[in-house]
């Protein structure tokens, strides 16, 4: 027959259970709290808990990262090391032990711990742009490629880390290759190779080489990238090749409406480029381009419907490039009820240096395909670009001056005329 347990060794077993779950609440408050201070305070998160690795990285690379005071680097990687015991399978501490050592001037044996970091993780961020570093410092550049992808996947905010790194991939034949691939694998990163590009002289040619190479492939140039470099060799004063691009970078399609004017009869095609239409969206008119096939009779090409109001500035513009000599400007429209209070015209400008060389004026009323035309010419070696728009004489938005009616562009040409 068992006996009943005594009063004192009753309270003593309530004592004991009493102690260690108090314990218990302990430690899990002091481990809650660590993991809630861990990111702004990580030494007093690694006071509360030696066992958060989270907080422990967090300062490592916090000392790391002082600009102001230099980071003991023997302390720092014992700190490291005594984490690692714990957490043997994190990918972070291979790769601050491998930075550590980089600073301590040991890079074989920091290497070695970066591509075991990347055996753990193969997105494990400090050891990816350290291996970048390293592959095109040792002319692998396709491996450099292929971690670049990776490390903008999962990281696309630092595209700026690699950007020093792309003169050296795009002028290597195998470097390039590889990122032509990238981007023909559809890369998330293609945009902002293209605006890294566009802001040098040198990376002005890598991207048009890079969009030529794309034109008729699964992953063919955008109108946006084409429109940023092209202005990107006009704002170089690139003429020629700003141009030849654009020429080259026409699909057959495209072709058919090559000119000294591109698409001189405003088909409704998708384009934006600077040498084709821009059509700005501007207070006071509508316009609307329209092909022959999908419009009412005699309202195929460019439709301006003005909304009684003033009208200021530039409607339709376009750059085009004519060599030196004599050209006549045409143009074939039609108008109900057009009234025009201050003059609306096609100037053609000399973009460098800047001045008009032809003005050709519109008239007001009601007609039906008028032929209006009117000579010009282009002196040599002083006009490489010229920029043809459609605009007002109108300097002010003054309600006396309201535009009336609509205005009926079948075909704007330009034809050079005999020596």
């Amino acid at each position: 027959m068992m006996q009943q347990a005594s009063p004192l060794m009753e309270n003593l077993r309530r004592s004991a259970i009493w102690f260690v779950a108090s314990a218990l609440v302990l430690v899990a408050s002091s481990i809650g709290l660590s993991r809630y201070l861990e990111i702004e305070t990580p030494a007093v998160s690694i006071t509360l808990d030696p066992l958060n690795v989270d907080a422990l990285i967090a300062e490592i690379t916090g000392d790391l990262n002082d600009a102001n005071n230099a980071p003991d680097l023997d302390a720092l990687l014992a700190m490291a090391r005594r984490a690692l015991a714990f957490d043997l399978a994190d990918a972070r501490l291979y790769s601050l032990i491998g930075e550590i050592k980089y600073r301590q001037g040991e890079k074989d044996e920091a290497y070695r711990l970066f591509n075991q970091a990347l055996k753990l993780s193969k997105t494990e961020i400090h050891a990816l742009q350290r291996s970048i570093g390293r592959s095109i410092e040792t002319g692998n550049l396709p491996k450099a490629v292929a971690e670049i992808d990776i490390l903008l996947r999962r990281w696309p905010d630092r595209f700026s880390s690699i950007v020093g790194g792309l003169p050296t991939i795009l002028s290597n034949p195998d470097g390039y290759e590889a990122v032509l691939a990238a981007i023909k694998a559809e890369a998330p990163w293609r945009a902002a190779l293209f605006a890294a590009l566009e802001n040098t002289s040198e990376g002005l040619d890598f991207a048009s080489r890079l969009l030529l190479d794309l034109t008729g492939s699964s992953a063919p140039p955008k109108a946006s990238e084409l429109s940023a470099v092209i202005s990107g060799y006009i704002l170089q004063r690139k003429y020629e090749t700003a141009y030849r691009l654009f020429l080259f970078s026409l699909s057959d399609q495209e072709r058919k409406l090559a000119g000294y004017i591109f698409n001189s009869t405003f088909e409704p095609v998708s384009d934006g480029r600077p040498f084709g239409w821009q059509n700005r969206d501007q207070p006071g008119l509508e316009v609307t381009f329209a092909t022959s096939q999908g419009a009412a009779e005699g309202e195929a090409g460019a439709t301006v419907r003005f909304l009684n109001t003033p009208v200021k500035s530039t409607a339709l513009e376009q750059y085009i490039q004519l060599p030196p000599g004599s050209y006549k400007i045409s143009l074939v429209a039609s108008a109900r009820n057009v009234k025009l209070p201050k003059e609306l015209f096609w100037s053609i400008r000399c973009v460098d240096p800047a001045g008009e060389i032809a003005r050709f004026n519109i008239p007001e009323g009601t007609y039906s395909r008028r032929n209006l035309s009117q000579d010009f010419s282009v002196e040599p070696a002083t006009c490489s670009l010229q920029l043809l728009k459609l605009q007002t004489a109108a300097i002010a938005d003054s309600w006396r001056f309201r535009y009336v009616g609509t205005l009926i562009m079948h075909k704007l040409s330009i034809e050079r005329l005999p020596s």
